[in-house]
C-alpha cells in the first residue's frame, strides 16, 4: 500500500506544527514539536500533512527518516525543487534553493568557491577581529542589552557584507528587508514581495556599478560571472546570499545561548557552566545543538516526485506527490542518534542533516560555523558572567517566520 492510498484512513495535519487559526506560524521556543521525534521512530516514517499556500491547503507528505531524508535531498533527478516552486511559503524564482540539476549547479558555481572550509578558514582572523569589535560595543553599552541586536546580528551582517561589497551605511537597511522577506505567513506576504523588490533594484544598481568599477568582493564577482544569466537570477544571488548570511546564523547564536542558559547539563546547573570548565568542549557542544535546535523553521522546502520510487525505509511514493524532507525528524531517528532527545556534547558521530545534504547542501555552512564558534567561544571567555535578563520562559520568539529565533534576547553579565 502506497502513501497516497494510506489518505483515506489518515486524517492529514497541520503543517508547520505551531500553526495557529490565522495561519500563523508561532513556535513558543527554541524546542522542535514532539512530533518529530515521534514521526522519525514509529510508523512509517512519511505522514500525511497540510499547508496553507496562497490561502489554498495544499497536501504534502513530511519524510521523517534519517535514511529516507537524505534520499530525497541527494535525487534531484527524482525530487524536484523546480516542480514544486509553488507551494513554496516564500518566492524562491530565481534563487538557488528552487532550482534544479545543472541550472543549480550554474548559479551555485558562480560564488561556491568563497564559501569552502579552506575559503572560509582564510577568514577566521577577520571574523574573530569583527566579533571582538561587536563584544566591545555590546560592553560600552552596558547590562541589559539585547544579543541579538546589540552583537548577533551586528557580527553576522557586517561579515556577509563585507564579502559582498555591501557599503557599511547601506547594512541596517538589510536588516528591515531580509526580516520581511523571510516572512511566510499569508498575513506577511505583501510586506515580503516589497521588500524583495527593494532589495533587488538596490543590489542591481551595485552589480551595475561593479560592471563599470569593478571591486574585490563577491558582488563584483557575481555581475561578471553571472551577467548572461537573468537579471532576476543575478539580483537574487546576492539577496540569498545577504539574507541566509547573516539571519540564520544570528538566530543560532541567540537561540544557542539561550539554551546553554536554561537546561542543565550533567553535573552542572547549566550547560553554559559546563562549557566553562570544559572548553575544549565547545566545537562538539555546537554540532549537538544545530543537531536538536536547528534555526531553519519548518523543515526544508518541498520537492515534488517525478516517478514513482520507493524510500530506502521501503515507504512508495508516487510520481506527483508533494514530499517535504524532515531535518528535525531526521535529527531524531533513534537508529542514528541514540537517546535522540538528549543533549549530548560527547555524540560522536554526530551527522545531523540541519545544513541538508547533497546539490542543496546549505552554501555557507562553514561561514555560519566558524561565526556561531567564533562567537561563543568569546562570549565563553570574556563575559563567563553572562546570563539572561528575564526568565528562559519570558523570551518572545518570532512568529510567521522561516528562522527559528528570539524576537529578542535580553542579556546582562
Amino acid at each position: 500500500m502506497t502513501v497516497a492510498d494510506q489518505e483515506t484512513t489518515t486524517t492529514r495535519i497541520r503543517h508547520p506544527f505551531h500553526v495557529d487559526d490565522e495561519g500563523v506560524n508561532r513556535p513558543p521556543g527554541p524546542d522542535k514539536h514532539p512530533y518529530y521525534g515521534h514521526f522519525a521512530a514509529t510508523g512509517s516514517g512519511v505522514v500525511p500533512i497540510v499547508r496553507q499556500i496562497n490561502g489554498e491547503p495544499v497536501p504534502a507528505l513530511l519524510i521523517c527518516r534519517y535514511a529516507d531524508v537524505k534520499e530525497v535531498l541527494r535525487r534531484q533527478d527524482i525530487f524536484s525543487r523546480t516542480a514544486a516552486r509553488h507551494a513554496d511559503p516564500i518566492d524562491l524564482t530565481g534563487i538557488m534553493l528552487g532550482m534544479d540539476g545543472a541550472e543549480h549547479a550554474r548559479v551555485r558555481g558562480t560564488v561556491k568557491d568563497r564559501f569552502t572550509r579552506p575559503a572560509v578558514h582564510d577568514l577566521a582572523a577577520r571574523i574573530e577581529a569583527e566579533a571582538a569589535e561587536q563584544l566591545a560595543v555590546l560592553r560600552a553599552r552596558g547590562g541589559p542589552a539585547d544579543l541579538l541586536a546589540d552583537f548577533a546580528i551586528p557580527l553576522t551582517l557586517h561579515a556577509i557584507c563585507d564579502l559582498l561589497g555591501v557599503p557599511p551605511a547601506d547594512r541596517a537597511q538589510f536588516r528591515r528587508w531580509g526580516d520581511a522577506y523571510l516572512a511566510d505567513s499569508e498575513l506577511t506576504r505583501d510586506e515580503a514581495a516589497r521588500a524583495a523588490q527593494e532589495m533587488g533594484g538596490y543590489l542591481w544598481a551595485q552589480l551595475e556599478r561593479r560592471r563599470g568599477c569593478p571591486a574585490p568582493d563577491l558582488l563584483t564577482r557575481i555581475a561578471a560571472a553571472a551577467a548572461d544569466e537573468t537579471v532576476d537570477i543575478q539580483v537574487k544571488l546576492p539577496i540569498s546570499l545577504l539574507v541566509g548570511g547573516w539571519e540564520t546564523t544570528a538566530n543560532s547564536i541567540a537561540t544557542f545561548v539561550h539554551v546553554l542558559h536554561s537546561r542543565p547539563y550533567r553535573d552542572h546547573p547549566t550547560a553554559w557552566e559546563y562549557l566553562l570548565d570544559h572548553p575544549a568542549k565547545l566545537d562538539a557542544a555546537v554540532t549537538e545543538l544545530e543537531r536538536l535546535y536547528s534555526t531553519a523553521n519548518a523543515d526544508n522546502m518541498p520537492r515534488r516526485v517525478l516517478a514513482d520510487v520507493t524510500l530506502p525505509s521501503g515507504a512508495r511514493l508516487r510520481a506527483g506527490e508533494l514530499v517535504i524532507a524532515s531535518h528535525d525528524a531526521a535529527n531524531r531517528d533513534p537508529g542514528v542518534f541514540p537517546d535522540p532527545e538528549r543533549m549530548d556534547f560527547d555524540r560522536d558521530p554526530n551527522p545531523h542533516l540541519s545544513f541538508g545534504y547533497g546539490p542543496h547542501y546549505c552554501l555557507g555552512a562553514h561561514l555560519g560555523a566558524l561565526e556561531v564558534r567564533t562567537a561563543l567561544g568569546l562570549l565563553l571567555r570574556e563575559l563567563p558572567g553572562l546570563r539572561l535578563a528575564v526568565q528562559p520562559g519570558e523570551v518572545r520568539w518570532k512568529a510567521g517566520h522561516s528562522i527559528l529565533g528570539p524576537e529578542e534576547l535580553p542579556v546582562r553579565w
